[in-house]
């Protein structure tokens, strides 16, 4: 059957022939009918089906971008202009935010997250092009019969249906109207969720306040940038507008014709990855299949890379920095991008990956930043403190297309407080409100570094911290060497083991062996294998090789339960570092004031950094805490020998209470400087001790820690809730076992363990509950059994205690504490 458009112009051609045959046989017919029609109005030409001729739809004052489509501008309109060739193709489509306004998520949004990724197609129906998504989450062989089953069975929405308007001079293409598309709230491209919607009661998308900002089209993407103001009631910033603008932008991608081979995930190495439902499995069932997210790496020479030479690869991974970035911190990125090259070699690779200044205009007058076959390292005017390294992938195969790494401009004083904070007792340099260039430039250097991790894949690996012996952070000649953590992906910033006196020591992190064990891991060339399932063997060989070295595992971190996998820490014994790092903060502490106030005659940094110590110290108390109920992780498969999860020893969550018992909840007389918390409030040191101690207390006293330690006794741990609970109630109740008096910090303490008390007993919910990866029933465990025993306990201790103290405020606080208890064991009382 043919398709409208060639019936049409077979009926046209047909109708030619017949004019000329016509013609030929009788002029002076011909010469009567000009005459006839001059002077007349020409029939203007009609549309079919809705379609009109091209030029009616693309004037002359159209302003068109060619690209993968070519995009028209006309008048207020935007049209694409789709060839037939790329209807069927998949398309990657990812929303983000361009420009968002403050505090919208709660803070935890910036500029450049994406909102969305999907993968698209164009379909004609009829005489419409349809918008698709289409998912490869559900798959199975188009060569098996199953296949059928898996596509009548996950059938894809349709996003949006267009009308054709024109079809191209040459009928090759498809013109469509896009701007109703890109000026309504389509949810699936909005950047606020249905939550956001909620809390912030939005309304409707206010059209008069929003319009298309841009769109753009390179050769393998189109950039649209929407403008759109929202009314909502509640708005998380300038509320007394009643709105919500947000600059979204729209990427889509065209992906590769032919997928790169993939490489199947394994749990043991970390990698980011996508997952598939494969249906064409022989298992009994759905086999679920992850492949890791990395770059297409190929040799130009296979068999010199066969021979164990390095070899550049057909196409290096390039980074080009952005023309907004600072000349002086230019040569920093640069390494920071270019570090990895040695991991790079480790597996087979020579300049694999390189970073460039943006060229000039003269150079290539076609770059831009938002040109997919550009990676560019993105410098941002923001007052936020971060970096991020995200990337597009195909959802396919895992391939990354493209990554732009986001440096937010006020990034480096967070680096440059926490420098000063956590080395300060053992780093002369870091003493100083003025870092030193060559130091600021290591650690973003570092930065870019952690981020471009991202961007090859790699996600956090916060057991590496702990691979390192704690005291060998001590010493020079290892921290030189192998750093403070054996990876980057780290969140091991600085070392705040290290003590006054130590020598040539490395504070600052670096690439580590891990590092150069998981790009190898992940990018070494396997030309023999021509399926995923062929690399396995190899591949696993290698993790089999590290089994038991430290060095070379990985813990996300997630989870909460593993201390050996956790943020901000570094050695392999949380009480020891933590122990070494709130030394040194108790010699920073004092010498605060020197360093910042009395140098600038200004209070604000002081401020800052004092807040940021507590932020410090908060972070060494809660390593600790999570010693007890721990559960050391060790992800390993049946061929390997050894228990994935491994309960901390009794001897070892025991000696950690007693370190938080004199370290995070005794009173924090060396946090009071008067120099510095009579200057920066009039009256909010003792109720930020409160809030940082409170915090803690309630994190211990979690249903989750408490069910991890009743389970230690099937475990054969002789440390259990009953065990944690009495050792912690002795501890935060010393005083009425020795008469001393009990100051302010001990009682506000005291009131905080009574209301914790009060919500596990009588205020949370009975019903399963999970927290940090953690499920109890509360009702049906021996949670309340425990409390409300030792409550009754302590109730007992008071009122024995109540006669050694007279009419102050020690006794006042016994005599309400017994109330409080009493209406805590018996809350219906009244």
């Amino acid at each position: 059957m043919l398709k409208p458009y060639k019936a049409l112009s077979l009926l046209l051609l047909t109708a030619l022939i017949q004019t000329s045959c016509s013609t030929s046989r009788s002029s002076a017919n011909t010469n009567q009918a000009v005459t006839a029609t001059q002077g007349a109005e020409k029939p203007k030409p009609t549309s079919k089906n809705g379609i009109k001729n091209y030029a009616d739809v693309i004037t002359k004052e159209a302003v068109s971008d060619k690209g993968v489509f070519t995009v028209h501008k006309v008048a207020d309109k935007y049209y694409y202009e789709i060839p037939d060739s790329l209807l069927q193709r998949d398309f990657l489509w990812i929303t983000r935010f361009a420009s968002l306004p403050s505090g919208l998520g709660n803070g935890y949004i910036n500029a450049g997250s994406s909102v969305n990724e999907q993968m698209v197609v164009w379909q004609k129906f009829e005489n419409k092009l349809l918008l698709k998504t289409k998912s490869y989450n559900s798959i199975a062989a188009d060569s098996l019969p199953i296949n059928l089953s898996v596509l009548a069975n996950n059938y894809q929405p349709t996003i949006y249906a267009f009308d054709i308007a024109a079809l191209s001079n040459d009928s090759s293409a498809y013109v469509i109207d896009v701007t109703k598309f890109f000026l309504s709230d389509i949810k699936t491209f909005s950047g606020l969720s249905a939550d956001m919607r909620r809390n912030y009661k939005v309304t409707k998308l206010d059209d008069s306040r929003s319009f298309i900002n841009s769109v753009k089209s390179f050769p393998l993407n189109i950039e649209v940038k929407q403008d759109f103001t929202y009314d909502a009631t509640e708005p998380p910033s300038n509320a007394t507008t009643g709105s919500i603008s947000l600059l979204m932008n729209q990427s889509m991608v065209l992906l590769p014709k032919v997928p790169m081979q993939a490489r199947i995930n394994d749990y043991r190495v970390g990698y980011f990855n996508i997952r598939q439902i494969d249906y064409g499995s022989e298992a009994l069932k759905a086999d679920e299949k992850s492949y890791i997210r990395r770059w297409r790496l190929e040799p130009k020479d296979v068999e010199a890379y066969k021979r164990g030479e390095l070899v550049e690869p057909i196409k290096p991974i390039v980074y080009y920095l952005d023309p907004a970035t600072p000349d002086k911190l230019r040569p920093y990125i640069k390494a920071g991008v270019e570090q990895w090259q040695k991991a790079f070699e480790t597996a087979g690779f020579k300049n694999a990956i390189i970073a460039k200044d943006p060229p000039s205009p003269e150079e290539d007058p076609d770059f831009s930043p938002e040109d997919v076959r550009y990676s560019v390292i993105r410098y941002v005017a923001s007052t936020t403190r971060n970096a991020v390294g995200p990337s597009v992938s195909d959802p396919r195969s895992g391939e990354i297309i493209e990554s732009d790494i986001i440096w937010y401009h006020n990034h480096l004083r967070s680096y440059r407080n926490r420098y000063l904070l956590e080395t300060g007792a053992a780093n002369p340099g870091a003493r100083t409100l003025n870092t030193p260039m060559d130091d600021l430039g290591e650690m973003m250097l570092e930065v870019i570094t952690h981020e471009v991790g991202h961007a090859l894949g790699l996600p956090h690996n916060m057991k590496a911290s702990s691979a390192y012996p704690t005291d060998s952070l001590r010493s020079g000649n290892f921290t030189q060497e192998y750093g403070i953590a054996a990876t980057i992906m780290d969140y091991a910033r600085y070392n705040y083991v290290a003590q006054p006196g130590d020598k040539n020591i490395r504070f600052i992190r670096q690439l580590g062996p891990y590092d150069h064990y998981a790009i190898n891991w992940g990018y070494r060339y396997l030309p023999d294998a021509k399926s995923p399932e062929d690399e396995v063997p190899v591949l696993s060989a290698w993790i089999k090789e590290k089994t038991g070295n430290p060095i070379y595992q990985f813990g996300s971190g997630s989870g909460g339960y593993d201390p050996d996998s956790q943020t901000e820490g570094i050695g392999n014994d949380v009480v020891k570092a933590s122990n070494y790092g709130l030394k040194n903060l108790k010699l920073v502490a004092p010498k605060l004031y020197g360093w910042t106030a009395a140098q600038t005659n200004d209070y604000d940094d002081l401020d800052e950094l004092y807040g940021e110590l507590l932020g410090v110290w908060s972070r060494y108390i809660g390593h600790v805490v999570t010693n007890i109920g721990g559960v050391h992780e060790n992800r390993l498969k049946p061929d390997q020998k050894g228990y994935i999860y491994t309960p901390v020893t009794a001897k070892e969550e025991a000696a950690s209470l007693d370190w938080l018992l004199k370290n995070a909840f005794s009173s924090p007389e060396w946090l009071h400087q008067s120099e510095i918390s009579r200057n920066i409030h009039h009256a909010n040191h003792v109720e930020s001790v409160r809030n940082l101690q409170v915090r803690h207390l309630d994190n211990l006293l979690s249903s989750a820690r408490m069910a991890r330690l009743m389970e230690n006794e099937v475990n054969k741990v002789n440390y259990n809730a009953l065990d944690m609970v009495k050792q912690l109630q002795r501890g935060i109740w010393s005083e009425i076992y020795s008469g001393a008096q009990i100051d302010i910090y001990r009682r506000n303490l005291q009131k905080a363990y009574l209301d914790r008390m009060d919500y596990l007993l009588n205020k949370e919910e009975s019903k399963p509950t999970r927290y940090n990866s953690t499920t109890v029933e509360i009702s049906q465990s021996d949670i309340r059994s425990i409390l409300r025993g030792e409550l009754a306990n302590l109730q007992k201790q008071l009122r024995a205690a109540q006669r050694n103290y007279s009419g102050d405020l020690s006794r006042y606080h016994i005599d309400d504490v017994l109330v409080r208890i009493d209406n805590i064991l018996n809350p219906n009382k009244n």
